[in-house]
């Protein structure tokens, strides 16, 4: 199962800090409109992302609920009908909530640098180190942390829970 290292945070000066991670990226940043269909599960955490190009991909994924870097363990199935999808997973399981957002990705390496505008919360920043083959999680988490200090991002803007937990707090 593909692992990351990750970090979630709340913006401290969105224009600044994306600005900072424009100057670090290796492409112009990506802007999406988001909307996850999360679906109650024994363990850890399944979510419909659809697209508004109408793809979409089911995702599971299972990390602690703690803030700062922390390893993130997920499936990432893609789908050209998340419609259907989203119809027979919430018949079989329910639907547990929806988070709608807007993200600006950026990519630095192998990190994702996402800013997000959700809907209902504000605005967040989040890391994804993706670990390559044979790469450790502290290698990972060594690289989270030059990248927060690079962003700005303090250890009090750090935050342990995932959107729809927020949603649902």
């Amino acid at each position: 199962m593909p692992t990351n290292i990750e970090i979630k945070a709340r913006v401290s000066d969105y224009t600044a800090q994306l600005r900072l991670a424009e100057e670090i990226a290796d492409v112009p940043p990506q802007q999406f409109t988001q909307e996850d269909t999360f679906f109650p599960v024994p363990h850890g955490r399944l979510k419909l992302r659809e697209f508004a190009d109408g793809s979409g991909e089911l995702i599971q994924y299972d990390r602690p609920d703690t803030e700062g870097p922390k390893t993130s363990a997920y499936a990432l199935v893609r789908t050209d009908d998340p419609t259907t999808l989203k119809r027979a997973l919430a018949v079989a399981l329910g639907v547990r909530a929806v988070v709608r957002k807007t993200r600006t990705l950026l990519l630095c390496g192998r990190t994702r640098l996402h800013f997000d505008e959700v809907e209902g919360l504000g605005n967040f920043i989040e890391l994804e180190v993706v670990l390559a083959d044979g790469q450790s999680a502290a290698e990972g988490e060594a690289i989270a942390q030059a990248l927060m200090k690079r962003l700005g991002i303090r250890p009090e803007d750090l935050l342990a829970s995932a959107y729809v937990d927020m949603l649902e707090g």
